[in-house]
């Protein structure tokens, strides 16, 4: 091989392996992992002038383009409209559900992901990035060992590391992964849609996958052992969820533990612990994701773990040498835009900015089941433990009141929690296509708005958009469609 005297721009994406040596000068930033965070943080260092290279073993765009956020919501399109068409006589159109083509539906997702995935590549190849292909372990706090799929191994120098290899889907001890007890990625990739399902776990994946599969026809169990769905939302949105999912057919289970489950090769039979026993077609384990540490060699050059995650600063600095963690490797909600949000900021810091750190509050969250769940900033108990139990007001304004949510027929509230006299500091959204109206939502949590800040701005009239409006007007003492 030839070695380069420095590291060269214009890298080779996509299937093609860049082969790439000892160099004699260090590059600037090296990103270990093309997830949201990584590729984030390559992107925005090149744009400030930084030679990077990017160190990927899998495909640029990680698990929320390949195998999370992109063909998931692809998934639930396709399930809203099977419900649209079931729903058509109540508006008068005489439409006919006839079944799911499953092989299509896949293919339908898979050609996003690849629209997606070849805008990418176009991205990083433009920028200059150089892609090393393969897997990349520490060897010293500034030098990335990469084993090439040939086996082949060089080390990558850089002035500055960005950890960003993300997470994985989590399969307790206690279950063994097979053809009916299945993980999310393994989810994605059928195309059968179960007759009967158990859904292991009450947070956002479990609640996506529990919607999708009762659109598509499903029988559904959701079995939670915490006391209720999403328990990381406000307390009243989560109680209104399952109602919503009840209302749909779906058997909700909370402050349930399962004991066992067994895959017959015919089906899964599941022990609860109170000695029910329930039958399925196939269990999806859904208890959350965990951080993508192992076989890094972080431990060995200092970076410390906790639980799996790094260890980080506010500013996301592992405290050795210039080691940054972003992303799903760092404690807090696992979500692509934070990602985002963390690769851009450390890129930032690196070239000499100083970009504040964001708070996870004051990051958007959105399931996308049927009925949405869309939030940001406080729940209340969080606000009345941080104000005190007198310190918060909140006002809940339902959807019934908003025109839009007529015509879409849907239910659900808009929550709004703020501080006795002060800014608001939450905003919760359950009711369809909800995740939409959030960005509105975080400017007011992120800007410390008062409801009277709010009041004079008009909202479009007939808009969900609106319903925003109506409770900040409530909120303020003002209300106009809303009894007082």
């Amino acid at each position: 091989m030839d070695v380069p005297t420095a590291p060269g721009p214009g890298g080779v994406v996509g299937d093609e392996e860049v082969d790439v040596t000892t160099a004699q000068k260090p590059w600037d930033v090296v990103v270990l992992g093309a997830g949201s965070g990584g590729y984030a943080a390559a992107l925005r260092s090149a744009q400030l002038g930084q030679t990077v290279a990017l160190v990927e073993r899998d495909e640029l765009g990680g698990t929320c383009l390949h195998r999370g956020c992109i063909p998931t919501k692809a998934m639930l399109h396709a399930a809203e409209v099977a419900d649209q068409v079931r729903e058509a006589a109540r508006i008068g159109l005489r439409l006919t559900f006839d079944g799911v083509d499953g092989g299509t539906l896949l293919e339908h997702a898979d050609r996003i992901v690849g629209r997606l995935h070849r805008g990418l590549q176009g991205l990083i190849r433009a920028s200059g990035i150089e892609v090393v292909r393969g897997h990349g372990r520490l060897s010293a706090p500034d030098t990335v060992r990469v084993t090439a799929p040939d086996g082949g191994t060089s080390d990558i120098i850089g002035r500055h590391l960005v950890l960003a290899t993300g997470s994985r889907s989590r399969l307790p001890a206690a279950f063994e992964r097979s053809e009916r007890i299945i993980t999310s990625d393994e989810a994605l990739r059928r195309t059968q849609i179960p007759r009967r399902v158990i859904v292991l776990g009450g947070g956002v994946i479990g609640v996506e996958f529990a919607s999708l599969w009762r659109s598509l026809g499903a029988e559904v169990t959701i079995v939670e052992a915490l006391d209720r769905l999403l328990p990381g939302e406000d307390p009243t949105i989560s109680a209104g969820l399952m109602r919503a999912l009840r209302n749909r057919g779906i058997d909700v289970r909370t402050g349930t533990q399962v004991r066992s489950a067994d895959d017959s090769g015919d089906g899964v039979t599941v022990r609860l612990a109170d000695g029910e026993v329930i039958a399925a077609d196939v269990m999806l384990v859904a208890v959350g994701r965990q951080p993508v540490t192992e076989d890094l060699g972080l431990t060995e050059v200092g970076v410390e773990l906790d639980e799996g995650w790094v260890r980080t600063d506010p500013q996301l600095h592992t405290g050795i040498g210039s080691i940054y963690a972003v992303g799903d490797l760092v404690r807090g909600p696992q979500l692509a835009h934070r990602g985002f949000g963390h690769g851009i900021a450390v890129a930032e810091r690196i070239a000499g900015q100083n970009p504040l750190p964001l708070p996870d509050e004051q990051i958007p969250r959105v399931t996308y089941s049927d009925p949405e769940v869309a939030s940001v900033g406080l729940t209340e108990p969080a606000a009345r433990e941080r104000f005190g139990a007198d310190g918060v007001e909140t006002v809940e304004y339902p959807l019934t009141g908003n025109g839009k949510s007529q015509i879409l027929g849907t239910s659900g509230m808009v929550k709004l929690v703020r501080q006795t006299g002060g800014p608001i500091v939450g905003v919760h959204l359950l009711g369809s296509r909800v995740g939409e109206q959030i960005g509105e939502a975080q400017l007011w949590v992120g800007w410390e708005a008062y409801p009277q800040d709010i009041t004079p701005f008009i909202h479009a009239h007939p808009t969900q958009n609106e319903a925003l409006g109506e409770a900040a007007l409530a909120l303020a003492g003002q209300p106009l469609h809303a009894h007082s």
